[in-house]
């Protein structure tokens, strides 16, 4: 079995993109990457973290100082941190209905704190894909 991503690359050794790429292996990855940085004209920004939800490198995506998303890369897949905040709250359950199954049972699973619904996504088929896309797009489209 494959090391788990925390252990390949410690906090002293970051990891290039491409070894990012290998490890997760899926086409999800590269399509995600290229769509971010394509429709937004964002970089990616690789950093560490020591949090206990998902340590290690990770892949952060902002847009005039606000997080759009942070990619967890895993083995095989990754995972999507969107942040719902209260401006996009009332969109985002509008949105909800038109969700996979498995998004609208994170959303309804998690509870809404001060710092909003932090959805931990594990992105593993084009249509979870497309709900991250489109959570995106209401987080971009309610900033001010």
């Amino acid at each position: 079995m494959e090391k788990a991503w925390n252990e390949m690359f410690g906090q002293q050794n970051p990891p290039t993109f491409e070894q990012i790429s290998e490890y997760v292996n899926n086409g999800l990855w590269e399509e995600i990457n290229e769509y971010l940085q394509s429709t937004y004209k964002v970089s990616p920004k690789l950093t560490y973290s020591k949090c206990s939800m998902q340590n290690g490198w990770n892949v952060k995506y902002q847009k005039s100082g606000k997080s759009l998303c942070t990619l967890y890369p895993m083995d095989g897949y990754f995972i999507a941190l969107v942040v719902v905040g209260s401006k996009e709250l009332t969109e985002t359950e509008l949105f909800m209905p038109s969700c996979t199954s498995y998004l609208q049972n994170l959303f309804a699973g998690i509870p809404y704190s001060t710092m909003g619904k932090w959805l931990m996504i594990n992105v593993t088929d084009n249509q979870i894909l497309d709900d991250i896309k489109n959570l995106i797009k209401i987080r971009v489209s309610t900033k001010k």
